[in-house]
């Protein structure tokens, strides 16, 4: 695992066989971060809980 540090307005880019995705640190409050997130319209993007939940409706 890769772990960076990013202050608010920086960001994240990830770059996989020509495919970028951008991820911006939006807001910081408390324990909470804001992240805005670039992706190709064909890359699925979700929280892990929704994932999840798709995978295992895959699955059934």
């Amino acid at each position: 695992m890769l772990v960076l540090s990013r202050k608010c307005s920086e960001r994240i880019v990830i770059d996989f066989n020509g495919e970028t995705i951008i991820v911006h640190v939006l807001k910081m409050q408390g324990k909470q971060v804001r992240l805005g997130i670039e992706a190709p319209v064909h890359i699925a993007v979700h929280r892990q809980e929704i994932s999840d939940k798709l995978a295992a409706e895959r699955v059934a």
